[in-house]
């Protein structure tokens, strides 16, 4: 089955786990919508869940709505050394970080301005980790209602509530917070390491 899904920023664990079971083809063509996890993530730290927020570049004015593949991310403030410090607060103790830090830090450092093009390198990079190949199948142009794929592009609304029922796994702050569902991709690499590609494989799809 092909999928159409919005590039978003580490996606969530249900978004890599119909990237893990399904042909891919990624949304480019529509316009950018606040409040999605096109510029935004959550992991868990002490304080439990937090939220990493890309800052971008907004188009007032007469020029109204922009088109995803037109964001530029502002970097006006150093939020990428602030989001990798936050990484390495978290999940320093996890059981992987330290396995993965040389693959993801480089994120970190690169200039890049685009934010299309910074989600798909932090997806590709993660693809890499899990050993997933990574698809460059793009729309062409926007569909309401596509014909042709499995329409998936509201797993990229950061508001809509997901009917999901995730298997647990070990979490850096269980203990203190319980097990938190549907984190950033990030979270289960960093403490699930390998097994996080069978961990993706076996979760139920339902909520597509």
């Amino acid at each position: 089955m092909t999928v159409l899904l919005h590039p978003t920023y580490f996606p969530s664990i249900a978004t890599f786990a119909v990237i893990a079971q399904n042909e891919i083809i990624w949304e480019v063509c529509d316009n950018f919508q606040k409040q999605t996890y096109r510029n935004r993530c959550y992991i868990c730290t002490d304080q439990g869940k937090h939220m990493l927020n890309i800052p971008i570049k907004h188009v007032g004015g007469s020029e109204g709505r922009q088109r995803y593949n037109d964001v530029i991310m502002d970097s006006s403030t150093d939020w990428k050394k602030l989001h990798w410090r936050t990484l390495e607060t978290a999940y320093r103790t996890s059981p992987y970080f330290e396995f993965y830090e040389d693959d993801l830090s480089p994120l970190f450092i690169d200039s890049d301005d685009k934010l299309l093009d910074f989600n798909l390198k932090t997806i590709n990079t993660i693809t890499a980790c899990l050993g997933i190949k990574m698809t460059d199948m793009i729309n062409e142009e926007y569909e309401v209602n596509p014909k042709n794929y499995r329409d998936a592009r509201h797993l990229a609304e950061a508001k809509r509530p997901l009917e999901i029922s995730q298997q647990k796994y070990n979490q850096v702050f269980e203990e203190k917070h319980g097990f938190v569902e549907n984190l950033s991709i990030l979270d289960l690499l960093f403490n699930e390491g390998p097994n996080a590609m069978q961990y993706l494989k076996k979760q139920s799809l339902d909520f597509m």
